[in-house]
């Protein structure tokens, strides 16, 4: 239905997307997740053309949107938008924000109009404020208001920006609710959400954007279960990130430990796990120690908040060294200690260089 072709958009000079090309099939529901400020929006508002794009090519059923003398509006209608900021009419009736488009764009009549849209409050669970005026709703119930007036310009393609990042907690269940039932239905849409359980269960794909490109995509299962990148996994198992490199056999350990003392106490890590932690580095070091002088260590700290796990990843470019063996004998106290506070302590020789990795336990 949709064929996007190194798709790139620039804000002043700032590239915002860079060389998207995908394709979008009639009744896929596509999330699009990634960190905040990577482009999600923007390719949305590219692809129905609320952002004219840089450069690149977007057809959109058999027809170049791009191309001179296209009709935009018409491709808008077809190519719908609910916003995640409702966009309501203050002055109308829900009633009236549902019937405004089709009579004045769609050529239908009144009734007609009138008739289709109690049909749609009714989908959306708001037959009986059909009357009423968008300050008299909850936000979650302007949503849904905004969904039905999308859908009662008869669109092929429904565009969702973050369709709940206004809302109330209490709220976001009934919105995504209405969501459900449109993937159910076999409406195609594409949907910028942070909601990472209902793209979980919702979606046919998931698009994980970063840097301004699709840095990976595929089927929920694999996304959210077995990501393929190193940015999808910490993005989806909201990994925290401490790193530090040491260059010197005469590095400042008190430094180091106070900057890992901040990074466990600004993720409120237990009491236990902060101190198995400095720990397991203080022998981890020692076991590199002699290395020091000849290459530098790179320490990596990640802890997962998903699955509450705190992984310590020390790497050092130079000759093949195995400091689980070369360091010391397997009984080596610094060896046994290591084994009693992790779990999977593994070495590995990769490109040129000697990783210890190792899970933390956390209690």
């Amino acid at each position: 239905m949709i064929h996007v072709e190194k798709l790139a958009k620039q804000f002043g000079g700032v590239a915002v997307l860079k060389d998207i090309s995908c394709e979008i099939r009639k009744g896929e529901v596509i999330s699009i997740i990634g960190p905040s400020g990577t482009g999600k929006s923007t390719f949305l508002r590219c692809l129905n053309l609320l952002e004219r794009p840089t450069s690149g090519a977007i057809v959109f059923d058999g027809t170049n949107v791009l191309a001179p003398g296209v009709d935009i509006a018409k491709i808008r209608q077809r190519m719908n938008m609910v916003f995640q900021s409702f966009n309501l009419f203050s002055h109308l009736t829900c009633l009236e924000n549902l019937t405004l488009g089709p009579t004045r764009l769609l050529g239908k009549s009144v009734a007609e109009a009138e008739a289709r849209g109690r049909e749609l409050l009714r989908l959306v669970g708001l037959g009986e404020k059909a009357d009423h005026l968008p300050e008299e709703l909850s936000g979650g119930q302007k949503q849904r208001i905004a969904i039905a007036r999308c859908l009662a310009m008869e669109p092929d393609v429904i565009l969702f920006d973050e369709p709940t990042s206004a809302l109330d907690p209490t709220t976001v269940s009934e919105v995504l609710a209405v969501i459900r039932t449109l993937a159910r239905e076999g409406m195609t849409m594409l949907i910028v959400t942070h909601e990472m359980e209902f793209a979980r269960n919702v979606s046919t794909r998931v698009m994980y954007m970063d840097e301004g490109v699709i840095y990976e995509q595929g089927p929920p299962q694999q996304i959210f279960d077995s990501p393929t990148r190193e940015k999808t996994r910490a993005f989806i198992q909201r990994i925290r990130r401490f790193t530090q490199q040491i260059t010197s056999p005469d590095y400042d350990l008190y430094a180091m430990n106070a900057e890992i003392i901040t990074f466990c106490d600004r993720h409120i890590l237990p009491r236990p796990a902060r101190e198995r932690l400095l720990l397991v580095v203080e022998e981890v070091l020692q076991l590199f120690g002699p290395r020091l002088a000849v290459s530098p260590l790179d320490l990596s700290i990640g802890y997962s908040e998903t699955e509450e796990t705190l992984e310590l990843v020390a790497e050092g470019q130079d000759a093949p060294f195995n400091p689980l063996e070369d360091g010391g004998a397997p009984d080596d106290l610094g060896v046994v200690l290591l084994r009693g506070m992790t779990e999977d302590l593994t070495y590995e020789r990769t490109n040129d260089s000697n990783r210890l990795r190792m899970r933390v336990r956390m209690r």
